[in-house]
């Protein structure tokens, strides 16, 4: 495929963002935005002003999708219409990117992979953090095995703080009915995906969320999650949007060292010898590893927004041959680890992972049932500044 015509579902704050780098002279190559699809007819009447005359408004994602006119679709909707409208796009036989998090309860993720799966176009995921240098370094070096075996994880992101004022800014924000969830559906996807992407998946859980801690809002603003790894191994998960200033730090100790990930920086402490080994046979009671410390420089990467999509628009024009930085199928682990934090505390027990996707989405429905959404769309936020 020479050209792949995009269409964007939702043209809110990140679907205009999508919008705006796709319709630069230095858009992403072999790709051109011919159509949006936004229910909201003030986000159309802003279409109409902005952008060029030749890219179709439609008044419905679904409209946009049945038009002929696109041959893959960024979707940028509030959480819950990300596996509906998917669907709808991979039965008309389209590719598909997802703004995250891929979907609000697995259920629902599990059957929008169903449908990538059985349509066989390229399915992408908006996991821009998955480009960043330092993070694509965490990565390697964890798979080189240069660390040793995973013995402990420590992840605090608690820089994602917001004011009463944002939460305020859009009738479903920061609501079970309209966004499902609160810090960990709407903040950390990037996070948890990181963390399970660089470290594995956890096979059970114990958390702490609170809900309205900070703000006067329905779902959790701030977490602390502990789970256990297949080898025995344990990590701890913490995040809010109520700490000024916050913290951006993720801990990975292994047989053979420590690797901290903070303010840009990677630095590696590597022992002399396996750790294990060490405690087994040093004879003389006190003592540790020796050790040696390096900074690690990150690999190239910018961790924006247009590279994913970039990498999505080349596997699509070369038939996938080109590998994608964040398949969408991909999508179901920080949904399996969000489902996991919330179902703990609703349950105030252990959850194994995969969790009970009937289980929370019984639990979802209750809060569901007595959720206050606001009225109105409220305002469309220029979300520039929040990408972390």
């Amino acid at each position: 495929m020479d050209e792949v015509r995009i269409g964007i579902a939702g043209i809110g704050g990140m679907g205009s963002n999508h919008c705006s780098y796709l319709t630069k002279d230095n858009g992403v190559p072999g790709a051109r935005l011919t159509a949006v699809g936004d229910v909201r007819p003030e986000r159309l009447e802003w279409a109409k002003e902005s952008l060029s005359d030749d890219i179709s408004r439609f008044d419905s994602p679904e409209g946009m999708i049945e038009s002929g006119e696109v041959d893959a679709v960024i979707i940028a909707t509030p959480h819950y219409f990300h596996p509906p409208i998917a669907i709808a796009a991979f039965e008309a036989g389209l590719h598909v990117m997802s703004e995250k998090p891929a979907g609000v309860y697995t259920k629902q993720v599990k059957q929008m992979n169903e449908a990538a799966k059985k349509a066989g176009t390229v399915f992408s995921l908006m996991l821009n953090q998955r480009a960043r240098g330092e993070t694509r370094k965490l990565k390697e070096l964890v798979s080189s095995g240069e660390l040793g075996e995973i013995k402990r994880t420590n992840y605090i992101i608690t820089s994602w703080f917001r004011a009463q004022s944002y939460y305020d800014s859009g009738g479903w924000r920061a609501t079970w009915a309209g966004e499902g969830g609160g810090v960990l559906a709407n903040q950390c996807p990037h996070n948890l995906d990181l963390w399970q992407w660089i470290c594995g998946m956890p096979t059970r859980m114990r958390s702490f969320c609170y809900f309205g801690k900070h703000h006067e809002i329905e779902v959790e603003d701030d977490v602390t999650a502990f789970v256990e790894y297949p080898n025995g191994a344990t990590g701890v998960f913490v995040t809010t949007t109520g700490d000024a200033p916050g913290t951006n730090r993720l801990e990975i100790t292994g047989d053979r060292g420590k690797i901290v990930a903070e303010g840009g920086k990677i630095t590696f402490h590597r022992t002399e010898e396996s750790a294990s080994k060490f405690l087994k046979e040093w004879p003389n009671g006190f003592g540790s590893p020796g050790v040696w410390t390096c900074d690690i420089p990150p690999a190239r990467g910018d961790g924006g927004h247009k590279t994913i999509t970039t990498n999505w628009v080349q596997s699509i024009r070369d038939g996938g041959k080109t590998e994608l930085m964040a398949p969408g199928l991909d999508g179901i682990n920080s949904v399996e680890l969000f489902n996991a934090m919330l179902l703990s505390t609703w349950t105030d027990s252990w959850i194994d992972i995969p969790v009970d996707g009937d289980l929370y989405y019984e639990e979802l429905q209750k809060r569901v049932k007595t959720s206050k959404v606001k009225e109105g769309a409220g305002k469309t936020m220029d979300v520039s500044g929040s990408f972390q």
